[in-house]
């Protein structure tokens, strides 16, 4: 389970930093770019929450 949300969080921070590169270049509309953004940056935050929550025995 905890490999899923390392992929998770890998796709919510590529979504953060690849449409601003594309926006940088002209290849991505700003309302494009805003919408990646919120997307990668929920992503981002909901899956580095758990992988940062500690194990209980």
């Amino acid at each position: 389970m905890r490999i899923i949300w390392w992929v998770i969080a890998f796709i919510g921070l590529g979504l953060t930093l690849i449409p601003s590169l594309l926006v940088f270049r002209g290849m991505l509309t700003v309302s494009s770019h805003k919408s990646l953004m919120v997307i990668g940056m929920l992503l981002w935050f909901v899956s580095a929450s758990f992988l940062l929550k500690k194990k209980t025995t």
